[in-house]
């Protein structure tokens, strides 16, 4: 430890170095429940890449573990410490770079809030449309780390379909430029990918170059109320094989529904079973949310009410935003699933959660980027009692079980980190697992970054 320090002392300020046993706990773990953390030797905070250099090529030479952090709102344990490791906090490089609205980019440090670039973006006309619901806390850096999405994906797609070229500190302090600044680009392998939902188990990213949209027209948004999950999932097919664009299509469940109502009291319709969605920013919304609402009468729905304006919409909005949030205070905790399927099989994967609840005697409540078929099955549980806390892990291996069952996938955004991994292994088999783990060593040979996480 005092060798650590001294050596990390040569080239770091001393307000760049946390020791204080108080506060290296509060950096010990993300968001994530049922995930071990341990105890960080020390929390650094650097402000340059210069800095991060020096951390990595310390952290090589004495060959200590090192976690990145961003703001730690994950959702799989990626940001977990473990015993004697170096945390390497970004949150202050958190710097606008640049936007440029010629090129539609934005240059950013990792520490950057992802609700700060959007308005950064929004006051030269453009935006940045990956939006998490912990977006007004959350960082880019930790946004590309775990390849995160949001409720807009469903047209705009997911962050890594907007980095367009990363700086990365590697393991053994070399700083590594990928990708471009350019429309196009197909130079050698797309490194930028790679890294791109690697967990920072790679490397650090300390700038990335972004993508930004043109701002688009005002959302309006369409709630459809539905007597079952399957009638809401077959809208949801209706709607994207009429070839409709929407840009969100999101659903809730009856349990969620109680859910917000209690804690918000928004007045949202108990008695329905499913709660959908559907938001349009085209030139002629109320056109298409007229179409969507035929659908989805069509599909069974009990009651169609399009919003008049932004702010009807907006309040719909929060009422889903506000979901995980609410669910968390039925028993005091949860474990939130992130299991995606094609939307075909959207409807069984709902049906199924509710089904493996009922059978562990447990509260799950599911809501879901409904679009991209990716969904959130909320198991509820008391973490002060043991055995709830056993049928929780139960239920959320169940659900990721079945997710792998209808041809999907662990998660559509959240991550790997410590909570699943073991489900990664299946989800790749032997062969991809050995694929991954031999990128992992040629960037990572001493297997510093991160350990622990992924595989």
């Amino acid at each position: 430890m005092s060798a650590l320090l001294q050596q990390l002392r040569r080239e770091l300020p001393d307000d760049c170095l946390v020791t204080d046993p108080d506060v290296l706990r509060s950096y010990a773990h993300d968001m994530a429940g049922f995930c071990q953390a341990g105890e960080p030797a020390v929390v650094v905070l650097p402000r340059t890449v210069e800095q991060v250099q020096h951390v990595l090529r310390t952290a090589t030479a004495l060959r200590v573990p090192v976690v990145p952090q961003g703001a730690r709102t994950g959702l799989s344990g990626g940001a977990n410490a473990g015993d004697g490791c170096i945390v390497l906090s970004l949150l202050r490089m958190d710097r606008i770079l640049e936007i440029d609205p010629v090129e539609r980019i934005a240059v950013v440090e990792p520490g950057v809030v992802n609700a700060r670039l959007s308005r950064a973006a929004g006051e030269h006309g453009l935006f940045y449309p990956p939006d998490p619901s912990s977006w007004e806390e959350c960082t880019i850096g930790g946004n590309i780390g775990t390849g995160s999405g949001g409720l807009c994906c469903v047209k705009y797609g997911v962050t890594a379909e907007y980095v367009l070229g990363l700086e990365v500190v590697l393991a053994d302090g070399r700083l590594m430029s990928t990708g471009r600044r350019t429309a196009k680009g197909v130079a050698g392998y797309d490194l930028t990918r790679l890294f791109v939902g690697s967990e920072g188990s790679l490397g650090v990213v300390v700038r990335a170059t972004l993508a930004l949209r043109p701002e688009p027209p005002q959302q309006l948004v369409l709630a459809a109320e539905f007597g079952s999950t399957a009638a809401a999932c077959e809208a949801v097919c209706r709607i994207m094989e009429r070839g409709h664009a929407p840009s969100l299509l999101e659903l809730m469940d009856r349990t969620t529904l109680h859910a917000v109502n209690n804690m918000a009291r928004m007045g949202l319709p108990e008695s329905t079973e499913a709660l959908l969605l559907a938001g349009f920013d085209t030139a002629d919304p109320g056109r298409d949310l007229a179409a969507v609402g035929e659908l989805c009468r069509a599909a069974g729905a009990t009651e169609v009410v399009p919003a008049e304006d932004a702010a009807e919409s907006e309040l719909l909005l929060s009422a889903r935003r506000l979901a995980l949030t609410a669910l968390e205070k039925v028993a005091g905790g949860t474990l939130i699933d992130d299991v995606c399927v094609p939307r075909g099989r959207l409807a069984a994967l709902l049906e199924g959660a509710a089904a493996i609840g009922e059978k562990h005697g447990l509260t799950v409540g599911t809501c879901a980027h409904a679009g991209d078929g990716n969904t959130h099955p909320v198991v509820c549980f008391d973490p002060g009692d043991e055995d709830q806390a056993r049928r929780a892990r139960e239920s959320f291996d169940a659900v990721m079980g079945l997710g792998l069952e209808l041809g999907g996938t662990i998660t559509g955004e959240h991550g790997v980190g410590v909570l699943k991994k073991e489900w990664l292994a299946r989800e790749l088999g032997p062969v991809g697992l050995e694929m991954q783990r031999g990128i992992k060593q040629v960037f990572d040979p001493h297997n510093l970054l991160n350990p622990g996480k992924l595989f």
